[in-house]
């Protein structure tokens, strides 16, 4: 395929006309708005956070001797704040600011998952493809069992293609060519588990990754990824070799040994690029989180690329699940639960504070950084810094507690249908004075088969006569979504909580209604995940 068949595939991806069934739909009375931000000044209350945040990294870089740091905060598709300390070069003593280089290594990967789903986006080829019909050298690979089926893309962006995991071996193959990466696949690849049965980390498989983009495109993966990716997101300080760098802004890596600091060679750019070799400021790197971020929520708006919304928010869905863990912090004494697995080049995880929180670190010898953020909150943090295996997860962690202490990182809040509207109102009139020709009219037709109306009534009557009578909704539906919410109904004597949940038909009826006291002073909102 040549560039310009290629670019003609890639635009026509991005301009899809609406179908028949979304121009129906955007007339359905079963149809929200986007979930939306309730705080119109949530960005000014956040702002007020970021000169403790700014405190807390310096002590963080002086207390782990990390030369140089730089770190932003990324709010609603925007970097709203950067900080830099320390240095680039120790031996010039120059400082880093916000143009200096860094080396990112495995945050590498989601630039490649981009590249894979803009090809798939363009009908070029499916993630279920076997990776050998694109990477001829896999074809002769001796699988671990007879059953185990060939290697997919989708198992090599989910990091489930069976290698076994290769952190420190991966750091050092960045500069293999193109032909002794061939000769590595043709040799042979072990595997620690049979493709398709579970998560493990595999750096030689993005590496695979990059050589499908190339062969599928016709166009050596840095080339792609700058004209592709990077470019039309106006990433230019981004590139995957150092030597492209301008030496003024080069950091410079190091590693601490025996309390000195040991400046590390730069690693060349090669076949393994793709999985680790990339090197960005902060202001590009800012502009990376801004562009996942901004695929939420899912809207009617106009596609401004360079991935279709849809494509960027299902990398950040949980593609193969890797385990959790719940412990106890004998600090606060509350619960810490970590669940999640790796979506397509990012890590996606759910904690008690946030229901998902996508993530991914990288770490080459002299480099350490990480991007993590919250797209419910619309909020991210990203942060580089020159030591090997810099240890951003815990600071990151508090800078997320300190904005949070601001009480404006709340996520965006879900609109109902109007359809849900007019269902609570009807089903606040049923409950306020039962009516069976307005029962039968909302309900869906497992609601009497769950229970009979004739019960529904007695109960729903009993709760209202103790409650005193007299009952009225008191505030708006809390939406969980579009066709379910929760509201409160305020009577003489108590209140009453009303659940609802409506069914898959048009019009959308009543398939769950609930009922039951409240007291006075519990409020009507989701569940929390750690209780």
């Amino acid at each position: 395929m040549t560039p310009r068949i290629l670019l003609a595939a890639l635009c026509a991806s991005l301009v899809l006309a609406p179908s028949a069934v979304q121009a129906q739909a955007s007339g359905s009375s079963s149809t929200a708005a986007p979930a939306a931000f309730a705080n119109p000044r949530r960005l000014a209350e956040l702002s007020a956070a970021f000169p403790e945040i700014d405190r807390m990294m310096r002590e963080f870089a002086e207390r782990s001797r990390v030369p140089g740091i730089a770190y932003g905060i990324v709010v609603d598709g925007r970097l709203a704040h950067m900080g830099t300390a320390g240095f680039r070069e120790l031996s010039s003593r120059s400082p880093v600011d916000t143009s200096t280089v860094f080396r990112i290594a495995s945050m590498t990967k989601s630039f490649t998952a981009v590249a894979i789903l803009q090809l798939r986006d363009a009908g070029l080829l499916s993630l279920d493809d076997p990776a050998e019909r694109y990477v001829p050298e896999l074809a002769t690979l001796p699988y671990p069992t007879r059953d185990a089926p060939r290697i997919t893309i989708r198992h090599l962006l989910s990091h489930s293609a069976g290698f076994p995991e290769d952190n420190p071996w991966g750091d050092q193959q960045l500069a293999a060519t193109d032909d002794e990466m061939s000769a590595m696949m043709r040799g042979g690849i072990p595997f620690s588990t049979a493709p398709g049965t579970s998560y493990e980390y595999s750096n030689f498989g993005f590496a695979i990754l990059g050589r499908i983009v190339a062969n599928v495109s016709g166009m050596p993966y840095p080339r792609y990824i700058t004209e592709r990716v990077l470019l039309p997101l106006g990433m230019t300080s981004t590139v995957l070799e150092a030597s492209a760098v301008p030496p003024d802004r080069l950091a410079h890596g190091y590693r601490l040994r025996d309390g000195e600091w040991i400046e590390e060679p730069p690693l060349p750019d090669g076949a393994f690029g793709p999985m680790g070799g990339m090197l960005t400021s902060i202001s590009d790197l800012g502009r990376w989180a801004g562009f996942m971020l901004d695929a939420w929520p899912a809207r009617d708006e106009a596609e401004a690329g360079p991935l279709r919304r849809a494509s960027v928010r299902e990398m950040q869905q949980i593609a193969r699940y890797n385990g959790a863990s719940a412990v106890r912090d004998t600090a606060v004494a509350t619960m810490v639960l970590s669940a999640g697995g790796y979506g397509y080049g990012l890590g996606i995880r759910q904690t008690c504070l946030f229901r998902t929180v996508v993530s991914h670190s990288g770490g080459l010898p002299g480099f350490g950084s990480l991007m993590r953020w919250l797209p419910e909150h619309g909020v991210g943090i990203v942060a580089m810094g020159n030591l090997t295996y810099t240890g951003w997860g815990g600071v990151t962690e508090r800078a997320l507690a300190i904005l949070s202490r601001t009480g404006a990182l709340a996520p965006r809040v879900p609109q109902p249908a109007p359809v849900l509207v007019q269902r609570q109102e009807q089903v606040s009139r049923l409950v306020a004075r039962w009516d069976n020709a307005l029962a039968d009219s909302i309900a869906a037709m497992n609601l009497y088969l769950d229970e009979p109306r004739e019960r529904r009534r007695v109960a729903i009557e009993a709760l209202v006569r103790d409650a005193g009578g007299e009952c009225r909704p008191d505030g708006p539906i809390v939406a969980e979504n579009a066709l379910r919410g929760t509201w409160r109904m305020r009577c003489r004597d108590a209140d009453l909580g009303i659940s609802i949940t409506l069914a898959p038909t048009e019009p959308a009826r009543v398939q769950f209604l609930e009922v039951k006291r409240l007291a006075r002073d519990e409020r009507v909102v989701p569940t929390p995940v750690c209780r």
